[in-house]
Order: structure tokens, then sequence, then C-alpha cells
């Protein structure tokens, strides 16, 4: 059956089938902005460093992938020692052995026209499927997993401290109509460089609500008011690949749970809030023109859990400027 095919396109098909099913593994299908683990925005120079957790936000926040703020390269690269022997990488040492020798034997194989699999005929074929799909997986896990390692322990990042977060007194923000959270004595967190007061923290709280209410009602006018421009360019993008798909976010009954402050910072001419908030919300996709049930739930609230950041310049008003979703969301 398969001797018929050309042994050229036999070997292309498997790689070509092989590497599909490494990358569906992988798949990165961007959620609902509402609940969905990703981010976009600016954190100022802390754009890519991870925030620090919080007793709201227990897990850590995902990174920034949408972004204006470019990527600075660390400047803390030393030269290594003269005499210090490189460290082993994917094609170095066993793992380099390894598969320089698959790759070998199968060029060898090809060039006498027996592939991988000698005369075995389609024996030879499905081991051919087999150490193909091993090796692009072996690879693509390993730069995966170099890149996390390497994002990590990437200098600014608050690893440090984030191991402690639990041991940090919380400055929390009270719930709706918490009037005895409110009036408590409070100890201001160690990572809060700025001294937040308690207005500040109950302008968080409105914004909360004021942004979300406006993007389920596709408010572009308040949107523009409460966001930063670049902000507000990737909610715009949201709401227009909605419109385009015919369907509208509803968010409604938006309701602050807990809130705690991960870190305050100034830097140039700015001020910088970054706050976990859990909150509850009516939050559904809907048809543009019937109303119909799309996805979500229009009746019963559900909560969330997201990074907000909020800018500030002096003698204005704070806004939102970035938000980072977390894997913390619950019916």
């Amino acid at each position: 059956m398969f001797s018929a095919v050309p042994r050229f396109a036999q070997i292309a098909a498997i790689v070509v089938l092989a590497a599909a099913s490494c990358l569906a593994s992988f798949d990165d299908a961007n959620a609902r902005r509402a609940g969905g683990f990703g981010g976009f925005g600016s954190r100022g120079t802390r754009t890519f460093d991870a925030p620090a957790i919080t007793r709201t936000a227990p897990t850590q926040a995902a990174p920034i992938d949408r972004t204006m703020t470019p990527r600075t390269q660390p400047q803390t690269a030393t030269q290594p020692p003269f005499n210090a022997q490189p460290r082993p990488g994917l094609f170095n040492g066993f793992g380099g052995s390894m598969i320089g020798g698959l790759i070998a034997g199968g060029l060898l194989g090809m060039l006498i026209g027996h592939g991988f699999g000698g005369g075995f005929g389609f024996l030879g074929m499905l081991l051919q499927v087999v150490l193909i799909f091993l090796a692009i997986r072996f690879a693509i896990q390993f730069f995966t997993n170099r890149q996390q390692t390497r994002y990590a322990a990437a200098p600014g990042s608050n690893a440090s401290y984030n191991a402690n977060a639990s041991q940090r007194p919380s400055f929390s923000i009270p719930p709706i109509g918490g009037g005895t959270a409110a009036t408590g004595s409070r100890t201001r967190q160690a990572n809060d460089e700025i001294g937040l007061s308690q207005a500040d923290l109950d302008r968080f709280e409105q914004l909360l609500t004021e942004i979300q209410s406006a993007y389920g009602s596709e408010d572009y006018g308040t949107l523009r008011r409460l966001t930063t421009p670049e902000a507000m360019s990737y909610l715009a993008e949201e709401l227009g690949e909605n419109a385009t798909k015919g369907v509208r976010n509803s968010v409604t009954n938006v309701r602050l749970l807990q809130g705690d402050i991960a870190e305050a910072w100034r830097e140039d001419n700015a001020e910088y809030a970054t706050l976990s908030m859990r909150y509850s919300s009516i939050d559904a996709l809907v048809d543009r023109t019937t109303g119909r049930l799309v996805d979500g739930d229009d009746r019963n609230a559900s909560e969330t859990t997201e990074v907000w950041t909020f800018v500030r310049k002096p003698g204005s008003n704070w806004k939102l400027s970035a938000i980072q979703g977390t894997e913390l969301h619950h019916a």
C-alpha cells in the first residue's frame, strides 16, 4: 500500500502529523477578558515582572502578553571565566548524542532507501512516527521549560518575596458596604511604596464597578475616560471583535468581594498601584440582535479573581492601565 507513495512524501507527511500532534497540546486560544487567563496593558518598568502574590490571588497572575511596552534586555550578564566549561544544552551531551544518532540513522536509511525502519515495511513507518514525535515533543518541552525558568529568575522579578507573601500583613480593600472593615486599624504593606490611603482604595473599588459596567454596555466614552489610551485600545479591540461575531459581553451586578494591594510604587513622573481583586458579576455573551444567551450565565453571578494595575500622574485621577487574569474563576 505504502510502496506506491514516494519515500520523501511519506516522511514529509509523518513530520507534519507529528508536529501538529505536539503543537495541539500548546493551544493558545484567547479566552474572554472577564475571568480569562491572560494579560494586557502596561505596568511601567514592571510590565514583564510578576506581581506579588496576595491572599486574594494566591496564585501567580498571567504574564502581560499584549503591551506596547518594549522588553529590555537585562544588563547583568557577565563573561564566564576563561577556563569555565560550557553548560551542556539540548544538542550537547547525552541528549545531543541521542538526537544526533536518530537523525544520522534516519538520513543513512533514507540514502539507502529504507528510512528509519530499514526493510521492515509498515512497522518501520510506525517506528518513524514514534521517533519523530518524541524528538519534536522533547524539543518543544525543553525550550518551553527553559523559557519559563529564565522568566522566573529574571532580574527585578518578585520571586524573592512572593514566597513569603502569606507572612506579610495584607492591606485589604473592604467589601462593598463593609463599614467594619473600613474603620479597623491597618498596617502599611512593605511593598506599598506610596502609602495608599483609604480614599485611594475606595476609588479602586469604584473603578472596578464603573469599568466593568461600561465594558458590558459598550460605553466607549466612559472607558476612554477611566483607562489609559493603551488599555482602551485593547478593550476597544475586544468589543470590536464581539461586534464582528454578532455578540455582546453583558457584565452586570459587579460587586467587590475581597481585595489586596500587591504593590504600589513610583517611577518617572507617575504612580502605579497593582491590586488583586475578587469580585462577583453576571457575565454572559448574548446575541446582539435577539439577546439569546450564547455563552456564560445571564441569571446567576460568578466569581472572578483578577489583578488590576492603575496609574496616575500628579494632579490627575487614577486610570486603569493593565489587567492580568488568574486561574481562579468560580461559578
